[in-house]
């Protein structure tokens, strides 16, 4: 078939083709087109020959068939425990088949293969940490994802959101002069409440470059406030660029592998540019795995880092409260139960999960926190992540996926969750939405800053 205007065997690459895209209410006509798709299969076995490493070929093949991958995975829990949703069983009757068939298959099965990317894998990662082979299923459909991708069998909204970093270097189609235009505006509206309150922008040699989720400009600029609060209270050097702010990357959800190393080159070249001590990302968890455990290996980076230390907030409020740059009032910690989401993407992927409960021996009255059953790398994802949070097509199976965290913090009897992740603090409000269980969420920012010891010199005067 010839393509459409949906671009779905090739990449969004203008605002042209973005816009008709978005157009698209829904993505009707793009899964219309869809439908008509012919599957490229000697492109598809020539990109499998070529890309799939060797530990990818040895994984399929040692698998053993055990099924102890199955409890494990929180959407075979959520499922009432459906044989389809046993990890080895979905990625071996997927990229299992396409390797067998090397790669002479049709668009129906590359569309079931779409289904079971993006709406029966998260990528959280936990089931490798329970197969007795170290097998990581979610590795492997990431590597599918890129597969589908190419061929055009991708989610429209992930379609379309890594188009946004294609064409704007930034999902929400959030540019430069929005971002900048943003800063400036929060630093105006807060400077009454906080004298002296900067965002510096593309300041050189600052001990600190700050970079976050296009959301946040987009829908949640008070975050952007909340972050210049706590580095203007700690007496941080520090400042944003205006180009390479941008730290996330739905282009890694999509499987649009060429957009990633896009991205996150992006964000490293500002960090070149303005030389920084080092660099920390907001309360995100995707963003921190693209930008700071995977990033560097798209970038082809050989030491496989970033150019600096790159940290996750977490990281520096607990060093900010460590090292007293910023103290708690004791009278203002929390005192209700209160429970914590664990990210799959810094927690069980990078091993942050004692970092973000120092901050709350900082911040919670002794006796108050519950944890979660399991919790820390043990803990379940979100139930939104991978993107799944954002796809249409799938909100009823997505909608079943948070069942499980619904009910772990149910277990926990806490009413307040503390979610330091973009895609979990979603979740838990769209479960709150489905579940009503009467609970509140927030990140830790706006929870630090109403409880904070500020110093004298730094709140206002009396008129």
């Amino acid at each position: 078939m010839p393509e459409g205007i949906f671009c779905n065997k090739t990449p969004i690459n203008t605002e042209e083709q973005l816009k008709a895209t978005l157009g698209d209410k829904g993505g009707k006509q793009y899964y219309e087109e869809m439908n008509n798709l012919d599957v490229d299969t000697d492109k598809l076995w020539a990109s499998i020959q070529k890309t799939m490493k060797s530990r990818t070929k040895t994984w399929l093949e040692i698998c053993a068939h055990c099924g102890l991958c199955a409890e494990s995975c929180f959407l075979y829990l959520a499922n009432d425990r459906s044989p389809d949703q046993v990890p080895s069983y979905k990625i071996q009757s997927t990229l299992g088949e396409m390797v067998k068939k090397k790669g002479k298959v049709d668009n129906a099965f590359m569309q079931m293969c779409m289904e079971t990317a993006w709406s029966k894998c998260t990528c959280c990662n936990r089931c490798g940490m329970y197969c007795p082979h170290g097998i990581d299923t979610g590795v492997m459909f990431s590597y599918l994802r890129g597969l589908l991708y190419s061929q055009g069998f991708v989610p429209w909204e992930l379609k379309i959101g890594s188009g946004m970093h294609r064409v704007y270097r930034a999902q929400m189609d959030v540019t430069n002069e929005d971002w900048v235009e943003t800063c400036e505006w929060m630093a105006e509206e807060n400077e009454d409440e906080w004298p002296g309150l900067e965002i510096p922008i593309d300041k050189v040699g600052a001990d600190i470059m700050y970079t976050c989720n296009a959301r946040e400009p987009k829908h949640y600029p008070e975050d952007v406030a909340e972050a210049a609060i706590l580095f203007h209270v700690a007496g941080e050097n520090w400042t944003v660029p205006s180009n390479g702010w941008e730290q996330t990357s739905l282009s890694m959800f999509a499987g649009d592998w060429e957009c990633c190393k896009d991205n996150v080159e992006h964000v490293y070249s500002a960090i070149e540019r303005l030389k920084p001590k080092r660099a920390i990302g907001t309360e995100c968890g995707h963003a921190h795995r693209a930008t700071v455990i995977e990033g560097p290996y798209w970038a082809g980076r050989e030491d496989g880092q970033p150019p600096v230390p790159y940290m996750h907030y977490v990281e520096w409020l607990a060093e900010a409260l460590r090292t007293g740059k910023l103290k708690i009032d004791p009278t203002k910690r929390i005192k209700e139960p209160v429970t914590l989401q664990d990210s799959c993407n810094y927690v069980r992927n990078q091993g942050l999960k004692n970092v973000t409960r120092e901050i709350l021996s900082y911040i919670v009255e002794p006796g108050y926190f519950v944890e979660m059953a399991p919790n820390k790398e043990h803990n379940y994802c979100c139930g939104g992540g991978g993107g799944f949070n954002g796809i249409g097509l799938y909100r009823e199976q997505r909608n079943v996926a948070l069942r499980m965290k619904m009910e772990q913090i149910v277990a926990t009897g806490c009413k307040l969750v503390i979610s330091p992740c973009h895609n979990c603090w979603d979740a838990i409000r769209d479960l709150e939405e489905v579940y009503k269980i009467g609970i509140r969420w927030s990140f830790l920012k706006p929870l630090v800053i109403g409880m904070l010891d500020v110093p004298e010199h730094l709140l206002p005067k009396d008129e």
